[in-house]
């Protein structure tokens, strides 16, 4: 297994080139350029946050503690419907600063092991959509930056953790006991894995209402009994509510001769 240091330093290195691949590559910013390849660095961090009592775990989880409130302080503005001044947002920060700190990581520590379903594919794609959903931008291809960033830095750790579990003997590989614990889709314990689909489920419906694939209200269907206007009722307003009046001058009535014997006008 890679020590954390050496995540710190591989996922740094990815993170470098992730940087400067969005700003000079794909044309973004090189302030988003930055800030991607800081997410790389921490997205390979990430994973040990199963292990919240380590001195790694313990900087994680100030580190989150710091930036998920900045990250996510305008949703919750906007859920709570609180308004945007200085002490509520301030009161705000503080709240989240110590909610993730110690929270977080209390809840962590209490419902899991390490190796287990954070070390994940699942869990690298909740930690992605997350970031798409929480990052305060209204342009798509941003967020896309984002959320990749902190997949590819999580993705480094899985990977970086499955190299060392390989020894050689020469030509001849040696599997460690550790070999598959971290790139993989369940774990044996059929508890966390459900929680860990829930949660991706949950966040994928969230992600998909958010970009408009999934209607947020349900279509109205007609009630039993109810008419159902044909196509043609379909008409602009204007054209289907206008009423042209017969000419009241050239209307015809249907009266029998008969009854028009005493208007001589009609003979």
């Amino acid at each position: 297994m890679a020590s954390f240091y050496e995540h710190i330093a591989f996922s740094s290195l990815l993170g470098l080139g992730y940087g400067l691949g969005a700003t000079f590559g794909l044309e973004f910013t090189p302030v988003q350029g930055a800030l991607a390849g800081y997410l790389a660095a921490f997205g390979g961090m990430l994973p040990d946050l199963d292990s919240p009592n380590g001195k790694p775990g313990r900087e994680l989880f100030a580190l989150t503690g710091a930036l998920a409130p900045l990250v996510s302080i305008g949703h919750v503005l906007r859920v709570t419907g609180l308004e945007p001044k200085t002490e509520t947002v301030m009161l705000l920060i503080v709240a989240m600063y110590f909610f993730f700190r110690y929270g977080v990581a209390w809840l962590v520590h209490k419902f899991s092991v390490h190796r287990g379903m954070f070390h994940s594919f699942p869990a690298m794609a909740i930690v992605a959509e997350a970031v798409f959903l929480l990052y305060p931008s209204d342009s798509r291809s941003v967020q896309m930056l984002m959320a990749g960033a902190i997949a590819c830095g999580f993705f480094s750790h899985l990977l970086l953790d499955e190299i060392y579990a390989i020894q050689w003997q020469g030509v001849i590989p040696k599997f460690k006991k550790s070999f598959g614990t971290a790139m993989k889709f369940t774990s044996n314990k059929a508890g966390p894995t459900i929680l860990t689909y829930g949660l991706l489920a949950a966040t994928t419906f969230i992600l998909l209402q958010d970009i408009g694939f999934v209607s947020a209200s349900p279509i109205e269907q007609p009630v039993a009994g109810e008419e159902v206007l044909p196509p043609d009722d379909f008409a602009p307003v204007d054209a289907r509510d206008e009423v042209i009046a017969p000419d009241p001058v050239t209307r015809s009535v249907a009266v029998p001769r008969e009854e028009l014997d005493d208007a001589p006008l009609f003979q």
